[in-house]
């Protein structure tokens, strides 16, 4: 999520918002998240609806008004006050805010499943999802097929994944297929993915590997990982043959290659050179 300056500066103020409101005894964070990505749907579809409320020249007292008398009822007022806070603030675009709601819906969330004790279950369901994505092209093209309508998409993921992995990587993943982008589905998913990681603050290294690596063997990885980059890591690790020995990490876009394929295809290179 790319963001000009009005628009973090707004976002940090319905961040600010957002923890004031979980820190209620009574707030929902799950129900919260869900909702606020809910409006994150409507505003996509309703183009009207969204320009208006992006508005920055617009009286931010009427913006709050017209939100409030559209969802009044429908969603929480736990959500309403966030909502409040976001659209009452100054965005560079209509687009930025959405993104901006977009993220306090992860963010309440993510604050749910650390309450649960289930944060790492989900990044770790997060990552299996992403990865089953990426060897099934089938799979890939029927989530981002932008001609099919979001609620089939939406259903798709909850066929696949409901009752298999954690209720919060389900709506997550449901609404990143709602909302279709230019950098495609793959992306998406390592997106959320990181966000998770970051919310144990962590970075995340994706593991290749052509056979399962034991605890005490990524445990080594992850302090040495921790030591070349100066932070703590998350390990995502998959096992693929056709790797031969050694490992293939990716941090971010730097790739670590410590592979017989990689060492014979980087060979080949300078031969050809």
């Amino acid at each position: 999520m790319t963001l000009h300056a009005a628009s973090r500066e707004a976002l940090a103020a319905a961040e600010n918002r957002l923890e004031e409101v979980l820190a209620d005894a009574g707030a929902d964070p799950s129900a919260l998240g869900e909702e606020l990505l809910s409006v994150v749907g409507l505003l996509t579809r309703e183009i009207g609806l969204r320009r208006a409320v992006g508005d920055g020249s617009s009286e931010p007292t009427a913006r709050t008004r017209l939100v409030r008398s559209v969802l009044e009822g429908k969603v929480s007022e736990p959500t309403l006050t966030v909502l409040d806070a976001a659209v009452g603030a100054r965005w560079s675009s209509p687009r930025e805010l959405v993104d901006g709601v977009e993220s306090l819906g992860r963010s309440a969330l993510l604050t749910s499943a650390e309450r649960a004790g289930s944060l790492a279950t989900v990044e770790d369901q997060l990552f299996r999802v992403a990865r089953i994505v990426a060897s099934e092209p089938e799979l890939d093209r029927a989530l981002a097929d932008r001609t099919a309508p979001a609620e089939a998409r939406r259903g798709l993921v909850r066929n696949l994944f409901d009752g298999k992995v954690d209720q919060v990587a389900v709506i997550m993943v449901e609404q990143l297929v709602s909302r279709l982008r230019g950098h495609g589905i793959g992306r998406g998913l390592d997106h959320l993915v990181r966000l998770a990681a970051q919310r144990r603050e962590r970075s995340v290294a994706h593991v290749t590997a052509a056979s399962e690596l034991s605890e005490e063997q990524q445990d080594r990885l992850a302090e040495r990982l921790r030591q070349i980059y100066g932070r703590p890591m998350a390990l995502h690790v998959e096992r693929d043959p056709s790797v031969g020995g050694g490992l293939l990490i990716r941090v971010g876009d730097e790739v670590i290659d410590g592979t017989s394929a990689g060492r014979i295809a980087a060979l080949r290179r300078q031969l050809a050179g």
